[in-house]
C-alpha cells in the first residue's frame, strides 16, 4: 500500500471497567499502530456520570472524556513498553442493568468522518449491531470486519426459558452479523457460526505477563522447585456462569481423593456469597478471597490453574496464566483449542480425568515457556493472526468491495431497511434505555451536534424521513 489506511476499531466497553472487551481492543488499537501502514482510532463508550458511577470499580468517574483517555493511555502504557500512537474518540452510550451492558444511542458511526471511513472492526459485532441508529456499517466503511468475543448462547441457555431465548438470539445475531459484517473473525469454535467467518484466536497477553513468566523462569534455573511455592488457585468474576458452578460439582465428586488439596479462589460478584458458603461445605480446604489483579505479586507463587470454565470463548485467564509459566488444569472444549499446543496445559474430559490432570500437575514442575511459545503468546503475534484473518495485508481500495460482499449488499438491502427499523424497535422494547439518541449532557460533553427533530421521530434515524435532515 502507497499510503496509510485508516482502521476505526468499536468497542463495547472502556476502562476502568476490567473487562475483555475493554481491554482487547485497547491492546489491539496499541499494537496495529505500530504498523506503519495503518492509521488506528479505537471508539469507545462514554457513560452519563450516573452510568459510571454504576459500571466503574472504585468511585472512579471522570467529568470529560478527555480525562477518561488520560486515564486509559496511562493504563496502557505502563503495560506495553512504547508510546502508543492511536487515536481514541468516544460515542454516546448508555447501561442497560437488566442486559448489564453498554450500548451505543444515536448513529455511532458519524463519529469517524466520511474521509477516514475505509475499515471498520466491530468488537462484539452482535452487541454492537442489536440496538444500532443509523447509517448501515457496510454503507459507511469500505470493509466491516467483527471479531465475536462472547459465546452469549451458553449464558442465555442457563437462563429461564434459556431454549427459546438461544433460538432467538442465535437468529438474530446471525441476521444483523450477516448484514453489517463483510468478513468474521471468531475467537474459537465455542461461539456461534456465522457466513463468511473463520475461527482465530486474534488476542494476545498483556505484557506484563510475559515479563513475570521470565522472571520465573530465572528462578526455576536458580531454584529449581522451590520457584513456585503455592498450589492451586483459580480466579475469575464470582458469578455462577463462570466457573464456579462446574469446579463446585468437580470438587464434590472427587473429596475424597482431593483431601489433601487447598485451593484459593480469587474474585469479586453478585453470587461472592453463594460461592463462598457453597464451598465452605467441602471437605476440601477452600479460601475465598476478594477479586485482584491477575499480576498481583500473590500469584506469582502459584504453580497450578485450575480453570473448569466452558463459557468463555478464549479464556483471558488462562492465557497470563500459562505466560506466567503455570501448569493449568482446564476442559477440553472448543474455547481451550488455541491452548492445546502449551506442554503446560493440562485438558481433561470428564470428572475422573480432571482429577488426574490435577494430582499430576501438583507433583510436576512447569517447563519453562520456548521463544516460540512466547511469541506465541503476545500481542505481536495476535496482531499477525489479525492482519491475516482479516485479509488487511491486501487491504481493499477505498470503495471496491468484494465480489461476494457486492452480492450480500444487493440482494440484503431491503432487509437491511427492515432490520433498522426492527433494531430500533428492540432498543425501546428490550434494554430499558431512555432513548436512541444522547441526553443534552452527554451531547455537549462529546461535542455533538443537536439532532434534526424529525429524524429522531423516525425510529430508525437512517433518513427515511428525508436523507437531508430537512
Amino acid at each position: 500500500m502507497d499510503k496509510k489506511r485508516h482502521i476505526a476499531i468499536f468497542t463495547t466497553a472502556s476502562l476502568p471497567w476490567m473487562t475483555g472487551t475493554a481491554v482487547n481492543p485497547l491492546f489491539r488499537a496499541a499494537f496495529l499502530s505500530k504498523d506503519e501502514r495503518w492509521n488506528v482510532t479505537l471508539v469507545i463508550p462514554w457513560l452519563t456520570k450516573r452510568d459510571q458511577e454504576y459500571v466503574y470499580p472504585n468511585k472512579i468517574t471522570f467529568d470529560l472524556p478527555s480525562e477518561q483517555e488520560n486515564f486509559v493511555r496511562q493504563w496502557l502504557d505502563e503495560r506495553i513498553g512504547f508510546k502508543s500512537t492511536f487515536r481514541i474518540l468516544f460515542y454516546p452510550g448508555k447501561f442497560s442493568r437488566k442486559m448489564r451492558s453498554i450500548f451505543g444511542v444515536g448513529d455511532i458511526t458519524e463519529i469517524i468522518p466520511d474521509e477516514e471511513a475505509e475499515i471498520a472492526v466491530l468488537e462484539e459485532p452482535e452487541h454492537l449491531t442489536w440496538y444500532h441508529h443509523g447509517k448501515g456499517w457496510k454503507a459507511k466503511f469500505c470493509l466491516v470486519v467483527g471479531v465475536v468475543h462472547t459465546n452469549y448462547l451458553e449464558y442465555v441457555k442457563r437462563e429461564k426459558n434459556g431454549r427459546i431465548q438461544a433460538f432467538l438470539v442465535k437468529n438474530m445475531n446471525t441476521w444483523v452479523v450477516n448484514i453489517y459484517c463483510h468478513k468474521v473473525i471468531r475467537l474459537s469454535a465455542a461461539t456461534q457460526k456465522f457466513p463468511r467467518s473463520v475461527v482465530c484466536n486474534v488476542h494476545g497477553v498483556n505484557p506484563k505477563f510475559l515479563e513475570i513468566g521470565s522472571r520465573k523462569k530465572e528462578q526455576q534455573e536458580q531454584l529449581g522447585s522451590k520457584a513456585f511455592t503455592k498450589g492451586a488457585y483459580y480466579i475469575g468474576k464470582m458469578v455462577w456462569n463462570k466457573g464456579y458452578k462446574e469446579l463446585l460439582k468437580l470438587l464434590c465428586s472427587h473429596q475424597k481423593e482431593l483431601k489433601e488439596l487447598e485451593i484459593d479462589l480469587y474474585g469479586s460478584g453478585e453470587d461472592s456469597v453463594q460461592v463462598q458458603e457453597a464451598f465452605e461445605k467441602l471437605d476440601i480446604k477452600v479460601q475465598v478471597h476478594p477479586g485482584r489483579d491477575h499480576a498481583d505479586p500473590v500469584f506469582h507463587d502459584y504453580k497450578v490453574f485450575l480453570n473448569p470454565s466452558t463459557t468463555d470463548v478464549v479464556c483471558t485467564t488462562t492465557a497470563e496464566a500459562l505466560a506466567m509459566g503455570k501448569l493449568v488444569v482446564c476442559a477440553n472444549h472448543p474455547s481451550n483449542d488455541f491452548f492445546k499446543q502449551f506442554p503446560n496445559c493440562q485438558m481433561y474430559d470428564d470428572g475422573n480425568g480432571f482429577l488426574e490432570a490435577t494430582c499430576k500437575s501438583l507433583a510436576q514442575e512447569p517447563t519453562p515457556l520456548s521463544d516460540a511459545e512466547r511469541h506465541e503468546l503476545s500481542w505481536e503475534a495476535a496482531t499477525e493472526r489479525f492482519l491475516r484473518s482479516a485479509e488487511l495485508d491486501t487491504a481493499l481500495i477505498r470503495n471496491k468491495l468484494p465480489e461476494a460482499s457486492k452480492l450480500s449488499m444487493s440482494k440484503s438491502y431491503s432487509i437491511l431497511r427492515n432490520l433498522e427499523v426492527a433494531s430500533a424497535l428492540m432498543h425501546y422494547m428490550g434494554t430499558g434505555l431512555v432513548s436512541s439518541q444522547p441526553d443534552e449532557k452527554q451531547r455537549k460533553e462529546l461535542g455533538l451536534a443537536t439532532p434534526c427533530k424529525q429524524k429522531e421521530i423516525c425510529f430508525c434515524a437512517c433518513g427515511f424521513c428525508g436523507s437531508s435532515g430537512a
